[in-house]
């Protein structure tokens, strides 16, 4: 699950769009091998954040997540959370000793960057 800022580059400022203005928030969430939503927010608030993930993931799924603080709710919310940390320096886990690290958000991380590769290439898009 990712929520990223996204930016409209230098051509906004130089028309006086402010940086704050400019912030665009995307959530995305992927099944491994499945399905993949994309959506565009206004806000990243808990309230936001928990309706979204509740219309896409049924309650008690396992969900991986890297340390963004929102992720923390999941919980509540009545799923399961495995995390790593970036922060640290750690970008995949594995625990159980079978060399496959399990705990990863590589999935969803990677369709961002292909996403976000495709979109470059259209006028007005970052």
């Amino acid at each position: 699950m990712v929520a990223q800022k996204g930016r409209d580059g230098v051509r906004n400022r130089l028309r006086g769009v402010t940086l704050e203005k400019e912030k665009s928030y995307v959530f995305g969430i992927i099944q491994r091998c499945g399905v993949v939503v994309i959506q565009m927010l206004t806000n990243v608030r808990g309230v936001t954040i928990e309706s979204l993930i509740k219309s896409v993931v049924l309650p008690g799924t396992f969900i991986l997540t890297d340390e963004y603080e929102i992720h923390n709710r999941l919980i509540e919310w009545g799923d399961k959370r495995k995390s790593v940390n970036h922060e640290a320096g750690e970008y995949a886990r594995n625990e159980d000793g079978d060399d496959f690290h399990e705990v990863r958000v590589n999935t969803m991380e990677n369709f961002r960057s292909l996403l976000c590769g495709w979109l470059r290439l259209h006028r007005d898009i970052s």
